[in-house]
């Protein structure tokens, strides 16, 4: 039993050692970064595109709300206020875009500890410590803890953020693009709707609302269709937010650290292992 026993942990050994010695080659590929950066930028690019609807949609919903339409179809009078349909979900969009610029701050972020791990010196300094690491280990001596933390937190500074932002991004494509495709086009169609409310007829002076203080029954009719038509984009447009909201945290804040915090104990649990001692 024990010359197994010494065998097992030989060989967990010399497994620890390909593998720090196969990371150190990765530290050196430019391609395993550049795949990582590529991630960072189509996640910026989303979060910028998010953005920009917001606001314009924020942009769009304000103007609606100041129109108040005051009709008197057959002699009674009547008032449209599309503003008060539109007030919750303002609201929702302004807090939405804070979200997203605190989402674009954090791929801005990732793209520059990406750019720090990926830089030449942490690979140098990161391939020397490792050798020191692994000739210890080789010979049966234990590395001082000094040692070993230096090398967890260089693989982290090396390996943390392109191990975290690839396995990110292979969720998000997995669970999360559909959804997030869906509510941006939900998004610019709710922008669309609340725009019609300003739209002017190009064939005439007026536009739709401004004919309506001089509406029909009929007229009044087709405006009350057009607000409900409105309503029920907004309350879509709401549900569509929320999962953006929850799609851009899950991708920039949640799963990012879950994945460093893995990657840590990972590391730490490689790193701080010690040889076990023989026994005669």
């Amino acid at each position: 039993m024990i010359p197994s026993a010494r065998q097992g942990k030989g060989t967990a050994s010399f497994l620890t050692t390909v593998l720090l010695a196969v990371m150190v080659i990765l530290s050196w590929v430019p391609a395993f970064d550049t795949k990582a950066d590529a991630m960072v930028d189509a996640g910026l690019q989303r979060a910028v595109a998010t953005y920009a609807t917001a606001r314009l949609l924020n942009g769009v919903i304000s103007v609606a709300q100041g129109t108040q339409i005051a009709a008197a179809p057959a002699g009674i009078g009547m008032t449209l206020s599309p503003g008060e349909i539109l007030d919750p979900l303002n609201d929702l969009v302004e807090q939405f875009s804070e979200v997203m610029l605190v989402a674009m701050v954090a791929f801005g972020v990732e793209k520059m500890l990406l750019t720090v791990g990926a830089s030449w010196a942490i690979s140098l300094t990161l391939s020397v410590i490792t050798v020191l690491w692994a000739v210890l280990r080789l010979f049966g001596a234990s590395a001082p803890r000094w040692l070993a933390r230096l090398l967890l937190v260089l693989l982290v500074t090396r390996f943390a953020m392109p191990v975290s932002l690839m396995a990110t991004n292979l969720v998000f494509e997995q669970f999360m693009a559909s959804d997030y495709r869906e509510s941006q086009a939900a998004l610019q169609t709710m922008q669309g709707e609340a725009g019609k409310l300003e739209a002017i007829d190009m064939g005439e002076k007026q536009g739709f609302w401004e004919k309506l203080k001089g509406a029909t029954v009929d007229t009044l009719t087709e405006a009350r269709a057009k607000l409900e038509s409105l309503k029920q984009s907004a309350d879509n447009a709401v549900d569509r937010i929320i999962d953006l909201m929850v799609i851009f945290v899950l991708e920039t804040i949640v799963l990012p650290v879950f994945f460093l915090w893995a990657l840590f104990h990972v590391g730490r649990s490689v790193c701080e292992s010690r040889p076990g001692t023989e026994t005669g």
